[in-house]
This record gives C-alpha cells, sequence and structure tokens, in this order.
C-alpha cells in the first residue's frame, strides 16, 4: 500500500521515510513517529492501518541523521543494538525532521502525530512545539513525565501499560497532575511495547482497546 519517499527538513537535510496513501479521498493525515528500531516492518503496518482509516500516513526515519535506513526487529540483540540511539538523544533535531514531515502532508487536510515509545514522547514535544498539527497521541513515551510542564498546543491523547518497567505510574501520576487537560489511559497488565504485534509484550486486548480510542481521537479532531 505505502512507497518509500525522501523528505527534507528546515537545514535541507534529506531523511528517508514511508507513505501510505487511502484508496479515497483523504480525510487529513497522520504522521507517525518510530520506537527505537526505526521505520521497519510494524511502522510500515501501522502506517497502512492509518491509511486503511481514510488518512494519508507518513512515517520519517528520524535516525537517518545517525545511520540511514537504520530498521531492526525485536530480538534481544537487536534491542541493545537500537538502544544506543536514544543513550543521548537530540530531540532538536528529531523534532526538526518531524516538521518535514508534517509540511510534507499539510496539504492534504488537518494533520495529526502519533508515536510510540520514543516516538510518544517525540510526539508530545511536537504537541507542545511544533505547528500544522491538529492533534496528538502517544503510546508509551518515556519522557513525557520531564516533558509535562510543556502545554500542548492541540487535544492530546495519552496511552501508557500498567506494568510498563520503563515508566513508573508515579510518572503517570505526575503527568496527571501537571496536564488536566491532557486525555490520558492506564491498561491493566499491559507492558511496553503493547501494541506492537511482533513484540513478546503484545497485548492484545489493550492494544484493540487504545487503537478504538485514538481513531475516535483522530475522527474527532481530524476534521476538514
Amino acid at each position: 500500500m505505502g512507497k518509500d519517499i525522501k523528505l527534507t527538513a528546515s537545514d535541507n537535510f534529506q531523511l528517508g521515510g514511508y507513505r501510505a496513501d487511502p484508496a479515497t479521498a483523504p480525510k487529513g493525515a497522520v504522521v507517525v513517529i518510530q520506537e527505537i528500531f526505526g521505520v521497519n516492518h510494524h511502522i510500515r503496518a501501522v502506517c497502512d492501518r492509518i491509511a486503511g482509516n481514510g488518512y494519508v500516513a507518513v512515517a520519517p526515519a528520524i535516525f537517518d541523521r545517525i545511520e540511514p535506513n537504520f530498521q531492526c526487529g525485536y530480538s534481544p540483540e537487536e534491542i541493545a543494538v537500537a538502544r544506543r540511539f536514544v543513550v543521548n538523544p537530540d530531540w532538536t533535531a528529531m523534532l526538526r525532521d518531524t516538521q518535514a514531515a508534517v509540511d510534507a502532508v499539510k496539504d492534504v487536510g488537518p494533520v495529526g502525530i502519533v508515536g510510540f515509545c520514543l516516538g510518544g514522547s517525540v510526539a508530545y514535544a511536537a504537541a507542545t512545539k511544533l505547528w500544522g498539527l491538529t492533534a496528538a497521541i502517544c503510546y508509551y513515551g518515556g519522557a513525557i513525565a520531564r516533558f509535562a510542564d510543556d502545554k500542548p498546543k492541540v487535544p492530546t491523547q495519552l496511552h501508557f501499560g500498567e506494568k510498563d518497567a520503563g515508566i513508573p505510574l508515579t510518572d503517570v501520576d505526575t503527568i496527571r497532575a501537571k496536564r488536566p487537560d491532557v486525555e490520558i489511559h492506564v491498561y491493566p497488565g499491559a507492558q511496553q511495547g503493547f501494541n506492537c504485534e511482533e513484540r513478546a509484550s503484545y497485548d492484545k486486548a489493550s492494544a484493540d482497546v487504545a487503537r478504538q480510542r485514538s481513531i475516535a481521537f483522530f475522527a474527532k479532531h481530524l476534521k476538514k
């Protein structure tokens, strides 16, 4: 359904990406921000699914400044390699590349953003700092608690797993306290990565509910 694309950031850096278009006239667009595993099979499948719901979906390869075309799976060895990308993340560069994706689809209609893991944190930061967005959805973003003093410019929905080893519920409580304007859902028994069918932590029941909430959220806020 989709195709590889090139995006150009404001500093003229060219990065890769993936774009999926719906079969009918698009209702809007959604920027999809990757986990630490790159624009891999799962992120492409997320884009395809979003296109199936009637939106143009584009996933910028936000690691291209470090290692072009990086993508991997979920074995312990691959996870160890992928973690090096977030030892000292360059948030400014990732947001610059995210803005390039927003700009690439803004002619389609209203633009939302959804991110997972690292991408969930990027999506939250984008909601507070970037221009051209209409709504944001963030799945298990570990840095959101640190960013919670920043108020999103657009309606924002957050999803967390109750048993996420990297995001304690005290962090979620912090976000709730600082951001009563943000919609937050916690999924009982769910772990980090519960939305990804390819990970051992996949939780179908939680993922199905979260997806329905996400679809409804975009349907409400991404209106021409």
